[in-house]
């Protein structure tokens, strides 16, 4: 499919905007970097514990500040997840040694039940493993006069905790009558669960805790992995083309992912595991595209022959444009529909591609074509130097015009 044919859009010569912009959001990222002391890393790469928190209304978030602040030292972080509905909140401590980090997870677990839920002596169901229920309806019914044996006491609880942590739930029961509808909840069993239990107004999710060390090395791993990549892609491209080409798409990669970072620490966004995999995600596709123009602008080389180069990189732009609009359209349409609905979870990775996209299709045309044409340009001024002859390196419109009217003939022959 192509959307436009025979264009002739000056790209090069509209580079100075994009080029100065670049300059701006670069030096703008990297202040902000320095200001902020390096970017702002997540509990991956910084350590610390981590808890996810579900509340059946709107969490009360400096309620929860003072809770955890009161018994746990340091920096206490309450995000609340912007997904409408969610009533969801992620808890996160400073970094610590891991023996603290350990510490502060039950004390994060400690002063959330303290807070918000019952000092009856009841078990929270809400809140409690498959051992602590199965033991309080073991010693309820027998109370009760009904001895269940072992395998019917575990199906039993089993249907309980399968119905409380099933999608319509999400681990939290509003009220301990929406299991009078589960398998093996008899009337009996409920009167019991309503004795020996009660339901809290949150349940913990999800529970992190990663060290000072394990984090600081998944930070250096992260690093290697990316400027690993980098270098395959440079031994590539300087193999299957030159090496200039190499080193122009290196640079351009190199710059999509400076400004990506630089957003990132502007917006107090946190870099986590799932931004280093979009940042990687983002140097291949950005690397793909700066490939595509170059293999177009190699394959011109064989067929124009009295066409200045930055007049032949202008014309591979504009017969790769289609492609360049329907690749990166709709795979920033796709980031975009990730960002605004995938939830906070996604947040960071969306993020990183939708910007990742927007910079890495301009830098393809507005960065490493560019340093290309500066190479080539210099390269011919010292031939033309040493050979007597003066420097000149622009096209006629005539011979551009004539040029593009032929070059599908040209190209068919070719092939």
């Amino acid at each position: 499919m192509e959307i436009f044919k025979n264009t002739n859009f000056d790209f090069l010569g509209n580079k100075w905007p994009f080029i100065i912009a670049s300059l701006v959001l670069t030096a703008a990222g990297l202040v902000s970097l320095i200001v902020k002391g390096g970017p702002l890393y997540g509990i991956d790469f910084k350590g610390g514990a981590l808890m996810h928190v579900k509340f059946t209304s709107e969490p009360p978030e400096e309620k929860i500040r003072k809770a955890l602040s009161a018994t746990i030292p340091g920096e206490i972080s309450v995000q609340r997840v912007t997904t409408p509905g969610a009533n969801e909140v992620i808890v996160s401590t400073d970094i610590s040694s891991e023996g603290v980090l350990n510490q502060n997870r039950q004390k994060m677990d400690e002063a959330l039940r303290s807070t918000f839920g019952d000092s009856s002596g009841k078990l929270d169901l809400n809140n409690t493993g498959g051992d602590n229920l199965s033991a309080a309806l073991r010693d309820g019914l027998s109370r009760a006069g009904v001895l269940p044996d072992d395998k019917q006491l575990s199906e039993l609880v089993k249907s309980i905790l399968d119905f409380k942590n099933g999608t319509n739930n999400g681990g939290l029961l509003k009220s301990l009558d929406q299991l009078s509808g589960v398998s093996g909840v008899t009337p009996q069993v409920l009167t019991v669960l309503k004795d020996k239990c009660y339901l809290s107004p949150f349940t913990i999710r999800n529970t992190e805790v990663v060290g000072p060390k394990v984090g600081a090395e998944l930070r250096t791993k992260a690093l290697l992995a990316t400027l690993y990549a980098l270098a395959g892609m440079l031994v590539y491209i300087a193999f299957r083309f030159e090496w200039i080409y190499g080193v122009a798409a290196v640079i351009a990669v190199f710059h999509d992912t400076i400004i990506t970072l630089g957003l990132f620490s502007i917006f107090n966004k946190e870099i986590s595991l799932t931004v280093v995999a979009a940042l990687l995600t983002l140097v291949g596709y950005s690397m793909n595209d700066t490939i595509v123009t170059f293999d177009r602008i190699r394959e011109n080389l064989r067929i124009v022959k009295k066409m200045a180069f930055s007049d032949l990189v202008n014309l591979s732009i504009n017969q790769t444009l289609s492609r360049t609009i329907l690749t990166s359209g709709l795979t920033f349409l796709t980031a975009l529909s990730l960002w605004l609905f995938g939830g906070q979870v996604l947040n960071g990775f969306a993020f990183a591609l939708v910007v990742g996209i927007m910079v890495g299709t301009y830098s393809s045309v507005f960065v490493a074509c560019p340093i290309l044409i500066y190479w080539y340009d210099l390269a011919e001024t010292r031939r033309k130097q040493a050979a007597g002859f003066p420097s000149g390196n622009k096209t006629s419109p005539a011979v551009v015009k004539e040029v593009v009217k032929d070059l599908p003939a040209k190209v068919k022959r070719a092939r």
